[in-house]
């Protein structure tokens, strides 16, 4: 084959014909994703939208490439019909056949004038001469990105405004069930969050049809068209800020539910913590005047303050306001639980002095009846004590630091009779005092 210009050599009848069917699938292929992209219900609804921001900008951008690449199409069409037509002149093409298609087959044998002459972004020419290889490239790239901007506005259509629907669905229902408990706006923080999270979803809805591509995430390092997710950030904060509403009302409507029930339990619990208090008073007059020298600690008055809320409660109660109720109710379930607690332990502490000469009462009559199981019961030494400390923790005032020093006397004086070693039954001349604290042995 001899050379025929810059086309390179020329093409041989095989080569043609393969060039002419690789070429003819190509256009088949373009076509066909041309009127996909055509029928695409993305770009339809773009095409009758009132775009704002950043979807607007780039539709435009996409409408003129669309527009560019059928005509790329065209002008691709009209040259493979060309070179069909010289293809089809006789069963055995001529030379000059043969360059001619040559020419027209790898050459720049496609001029655009006009628009259609500039490349995207580029700086506008008069005319653009291609191969048909090089139109192909050129549609395959205004293809993509025109496709890509099309699934992105569609991706992000088809998710968010379905969505943004049934969220506010369930925000009607649950404003309709916060009013009939007296969640309201300008009354309780729940319908103040109500109101906002309305007028967001109702903002956020047109955003969405207005502005679609401000609500695509691309993804990162993928080149596909419409690689990427629609954006639910705000859509997702929105719901979970229902959903905490949505608990707080269901809290509201456990209340309405249980209220009197818990108000019962409420008076239950004031009322033990009265009488404990009212116990504890009473305890602290017995034990100034049964014990002597002891600080006795004072005992407070009942609980008027909870008492006053615990009767505002139930007005809450009576008047449907619910609201209202819950946080009161929950306030004084803990402080009506504390202050028992508090009267329990101001009882405690008030009997304290009692319990001690309870337990030195109860310490000398058991040493008493240990040494009267060895036979020492009538041991004149510890007849004198153990009568000395009787008197003093069965009379009143009761000195409790003296009584429980002879309450020690005795128990001193009956572990030397019990030691080992030591008889039993002795007379009066043969027993000793104990030297001291030293000598003393518990039985």
């Amino acid at each position: 084959m001899g050379v025929a210009g810059p086309s390179g050599p020329v093409m041989d009848r095989d080569e043609v014909d393969r060039a002419l069917a690789r070429l003819g699938a190509e256009h088949e292929a373009v076509e066909t994703s041309l009127l996909a992209l055509q029928d695409h219900a993305g770009r339809r609804l773009l095409e009758g939208a009132r775009l704002t921001g950043v979807t607007q900008e780039r539709w435009t951008a996409t409408e003129a490439s669309i527009t560019l690449l059928w005509t790329y199409f065209d002008a691709y069409t009209d040259a493979l019909r060309s070179a069909r037509e010289i293809r089809s002149r006789r069963r055995w093409s001529s030379r000059e056949d043969l360059a001619e298609l040559t020419e027209l087959l790898r050459g720049e044998s496609v001029t655009l004038a006009g628009g259609a002459a500039a490349a995207p972004g580029g700086p506008n020419v008069l005319s653009r001469r291609f191969t048909l290889a090089a139109l192909v490239d050129e549609m395959n790239g205004l293809y993509a990105s025109s496709l890509d901007m099309v699934v992105a506005a569609d991706a992000v259509w088809s998710a968010l405004p379905a969505r943004i629907d049934l969220l506010s669905a369930e925000l009607q229902r649950t404003r309709r069930l916060a009013h009939s408990v007296g969640v309201r706006p300008g009354e309780h923080p729940a319908g103040d969050d109500l109101e906002r999270i309305t007028r967001t979803l109702t903002d956020l809805r047109e955003q969405v049809i207005s502005d679609p591509l401000a609500f695509w995430q691309p993804a990162r390092g993928s080149s596909a068209p419409g690689g990427g997710r629609p954006d639910t950030t705000r859509y997702d904060r929105e719901a979970r800020a229902l959903e905490e509403v949505r608990r707080e009302i269901d809290a509201v409507l456990t209340v309405r539910q249980d209220a009197e029930a818990r108000l019962v339990r409420l008076r239950d619990v004031l009322s033990r913590a009265d009488r404990t208090l009212a116990e504890a008073r009473s305890a602290r007059g017995e034990v100034l005047a049964k014990i002597a020298a002891s600080e006795v600690p004072a005992v407070s008055g009942p609980p008027t303050v909870l008492q006053e809320q615990l009767a505002a409660a139930a007005e809450y109660r009576r008047q449907g306001q619910w609201h209202r109720l819950s946080p009161l109710l929950e306030s004084l379930e803990e402080r009506a639980e504390d202050e028992l607690l508090r009267a329990r332990e101001s009882l405690t502490a008030v009997t304290a002095p009692l319990a001690v000469r309870a337990e030195l009462r109860g310490r000398l009559d058991a040493y008493k009846a240990k040494v009267a199981r060895h036979g020492l019961a009538e041991d004149p030494l510890l007849v004198e004590r153990y009568d000395a400390a009787r008197r003093m923790l069965w009379s009143a005032p009761c000195d409790l630091r003296v009584a429980e020093q002879a309450v020690l006397r005795y128990q001193r004086a009956a572990a030397e009779l019990l030691a080992p070693g030591v008889p039993e039954q002795r007379g009066p001349q043969t027993r000793r005092e104990p030297a001291g604290p030293s000598d003393e042995r518990e039985g």
